[in-house]
């Protein structure tokens, strides 16, 4: 017998009338994110003598714990997987307390690390709190906007009010108690991502935006390495040897790669040079190894797993699900963006990891769950895809906003998802 739990909450629970037949899913997702997790776990293998010998533990020391988080990003994917679209959303607020309490824990109890509070230590093994209030944002926000949709809504300052009230509190926790400002503006990156999509009018988009610049400059300008580190990335050789080392020894990392790369077991700069190899600095690392093809490589499968999940937007069966999309979409591109972008001399510095790559557990176990969640939704797509708006079946003419989900998209696409 089927226990209630699974019944009320997986696959095996009664879909809601909204949602189109269960069909095949998404399988190309799959095997892209296997590709960019196989390749983290060679990266991470490759430099794991460098960082045993700085870190003075065993050789196999960093691989194992690697392996352990790719285990549990993968039960994450198959639980994510398997709970059905109507009860995902009804766990977006329970998600919403969870995230809260783990943020109020990482502050009283986490680990103080050059002032900041990022993680706290649960049985040995460390979490971080804002990989947790990236996902659950996600689910909260795409409920919330699905719900102004329906009850077209999404004009009326009943909207606006609470967006701006969770990006001062993002900006108070993540930013200013955890001093995350990388996942601060992934977060928020992924919430103008959603409300764009969602139909808010562009002049109060605008407004978001200038509070979200205030928040900003306030958090660059009250303390001191963030603006050493803007300084860092305007005149990035001025301090090769104080605060603008890490970019310097990055760029130094990045362009010994040349054309195809030193190999995997030849790297110089894990053996203490390049700060933070294994997490923030791990494309420099990959460069090093793999070289300009090797990195346009990576690129190119990034750039594809972008792509389908663009593809799942499009044929998206709710405004719920297509939301959740644009999300995930929004969260990864736009963290894959800034690592890259930091270690290439492109964007400032930022403690933010490369999805799928990066040396960490809690990151891979919340991408993983995220992915989970897509690959849920591909079971559910439709062949064209719907307005915003328009779960009911409504014709696009009558959608009371045509800007959203652009519709720039081509509709009259046809074919397996």
């Amino acid at each position: 017998m089927t226990p209630q739990f699974v019944k009320k909450y997986f696959n095996s629970a009664a879909i809601d009338e909204q949602m189109p037949r269960r069909h095949r899913p998404d399988y190309t997702l799959l095997i892209l994110s296997a590709i960019l997790l196989t390749i983290g776990l060679v990266v991470i293998y490759a430099i794991s003598p460098g960082l045993s010998a700085t870190s003075h533990v065993s050789l196999n020391y960093y691989i194992n714990k690697q392996l352990i988080s790719v285990g549990i990003g993968l039960v994450a994917f198959f639980i994510a997987a398997n709970i059905s679209i109507p009860y995902l959303r009804r766990l977006q607020n329970p998600l919403i307390i969870i995230a809260a309490i783990s943020a109020l824990a990482v502050r009283l109890f986490g680990q103080e690390v050059n002032g900041a509070y990022r993680w706290i230590q649960v049985g040995g093994v460390s979490f971080q709190s804002s990989e947790l209030i990236k996902f659950a944002i996600l689910i909260w926000l795409a409920g919330f906007l699905a719900d102004r949709i329906q009850k077209k809504t999404i004009n009326s300052s009943k909207t606006l009010v609470p967006i701006v009230g969770a990006i001062l509190l993002i900006g108070l926790v993540v930013a200013g108690i955890q001093s995350d400002l990388g996942s601060t503006g992934v977060i928020i990156l992924m919430i103008a991502a959603m409300i764009f999509v969602a139909g808010v009018p562009l002049k109060k988009l605008v407004t978001v935006g200038v509070i979200v610049l205030v928040i900003a400059s306030l958090a660059v300008a009250s303390t001191p390495y963030r603006r050493e580190r803007v300084l860092t990335f305007l005149h990035p050789t001025s301090s090769c040897s104080t605060t603008g080392y890490q970019a310097c020894q990055a760029l130094i990392s990045v362009g010994s790669g040349g054309v195809i790369g030193l190999g995997l077991g030849r790297s110089v700069q894990a053996y203490g040079y390049l700060p933070e190899p294994a997490n923030d600095s791990i494309f420099a690392i990959f460069g090093e190894k793999f070289g300009f093809i090797g990195s346009i490589i990576l690129l190119g499968l990034f750039v594809a797993l972008f792509s389908r999940l663009k593809h799942l937007i499009e044929r998206a069966p709710t405004d719920f699900t297509r939301l959740i999309l644009v999300g995930i979409l929004a969260w990864l591109a736009s963290q894959t963006f800034i690592n890259i972008g930091a270690m290439i001399g492109l964007l400032p510095l930022k403690g933010i990891t490369l999805p799928f790559i990066s040396y960490g557990g809690t990151s891979i176990v919340f991408v993983m769950a995220a992915i989970g969640v897509v690959f849920q939704i591909s079971h559910y797509t439709t062949h064209i895809a719907p307005s915003v708006g328009q779960t009911e079946g409504k014709r696009y003419e009558d959608s009371p906003d045509r800007r959203r989900l652009r519709r720039s998209y081509n509709t009259s696409t046809s074919g397996r998802p």
